[in-house]
């Protein structure tokens, strides 16, 4: 067996109205359904050694609960909190309490749209961001956490 022995668990939360993806304005996120997306998460995570259980929920408690149920099952969180990045207190709180490696992503660069869209709750409780690059967002995002996490072990 390599270096990699141990699975890494990978807790992918999917905000509000990414149940939509592949119908909701193709232009800005793409044609990609979240099925895909999560398959094309699955299939990397298998090359990383890793495991992902992706959830969606277009409810706010419903993303805290699960952010608060990862402690103890899994090592990290991936997140695309769709508009609740720009107005949940609640998840930066769930998310700042459980204190696991957590990585931010979003389809589209929120940079580049508009105001409202610029200020993230979630990044300053994050290891890092990743925004603009499509599905990629999250198959980079996943691929960060999982070598954060690998690197983390090797130095305890």
């Amino acid at each position: 067996m390599n270096s990699y022995s141990q699975i890494i668990s990978i807790l992918v939360l999917h905000g509000p109205n990414l149940n939509l993806l592949g119908q909701r304005e193709p232009g800005i996120y793409g044609s990609l359904t979240l099925a895909d997306i999560n398959r094309l998460l699955e299939e990397e995570a298998l090359k990383l050694q890793a495991e992902v259980i992706p959830v969606q929920s277009n409810h706010e408690g419903v993303l805290v609960d699960r952010i608060h149920g990862a402690l103890g099952k899994h090592q990290g969180i991936l997140i695309n909190a769709g508009a609740y990045t720009h107005t949940s207190v609640a998840l930066r709180d769930a998310i700042a309490g459980v204190n696991l490696p957590t990585v931010e992503v979003h389809l589209s660069n929120i940079y580049r749209r508009e105001d409202f869209r610029h200020h993230s709750f979630i990044a300053p409780v994050s290891i890092g961001q990743i925004s603009g690059f499509g599905v990629q967002s999250y198959l980079l995002g996943l691929q960060a956490l999982v070598d954060h996490l690998r690197n983390k072990v090797k130095k305890h």
